[in-house]
């Protein structure tokens, strides 16, 4: 939504309502990366915090949109799915898109029935910056250059530099109730 748009109504088709944010954090600046989303009020281990929400689209959809913006993929809002689609977060998404990422993060975002919820990995304290840990899966080489552009600046005592997940030989298949999935943004 624009500075200048005035709110969704409700005779508003659901598509083009502002997804729901959460009661328990907001966005503001942050001294790691731009925007970031901070606690409110004191959050507990394993609290569900926000669901992150977008466009539901297709990866050569997410890949057309990033062409046409000139931009690369690595900076957008895009989540990947299990299901091979993408959560578009730039997209009818909410205040889980400016989540920054951290190698040694407080969250936790997983996949649950095609949904990504967010979640405390441990007590939060108010005031303190959300974050969870990228992960981003590439399959071509992890060169010096793909690692500077996927730089992290988190400066958390275990940065690994990159928000680049590391390389795997062989990949176990996740199971269970809520499948990890890969993040595609910065």
């Amino acid at each position: 939504m624009s500075p200048h748009a005035s709110p969704a109504s409700s005779a508003q088709p659901e598509s083009q309502q502002p997804a729901p944010t959460s009661p328990l954090a907001e966005v503001r600046q942050s001294p790691v990366h731009g925007k970031g989303v901070f606690a409110l009020r004191a959050i507990g281990a394993g609290d569900r915090i926000i669901e992150y929400r977008g466009q539901r689209i297709s990866w050569d959809d997410a890949t057309a949109r990033a062409a046409a913006r000139g931009g690369p993929v690595n900076h957008t809002f895009y989540f990947s799915l299990a299901d091979g689609r993408v959560i578009d977060g730039g997209r009818r998404g909410n205040d889980a898109r400016w989540i920054n990422h951290a190698c040694e993060p407080n969250c936790e975002a997983y996949e649950d029935d095609g949904r990504v919820y967010i979640h405390a990995l441990r007590d939060i304290a108010a005031g303190e910056e959300l974050n969870y840990n990228y992960a981003l899966v590439y399959e071509e080489r992890h060169t010096p250059a793909l690692k500077r552009l996927f730089a992290c600046r988190c400066g958390t005592p275990g940065c690994t530099g990159t928000m680049l997940a590391p390389k795997r030989r062989a990949r176990k298949k996740a199971g269970g109730a809520g499948t990890r999935p890969a993040e595609a943004a910065a």
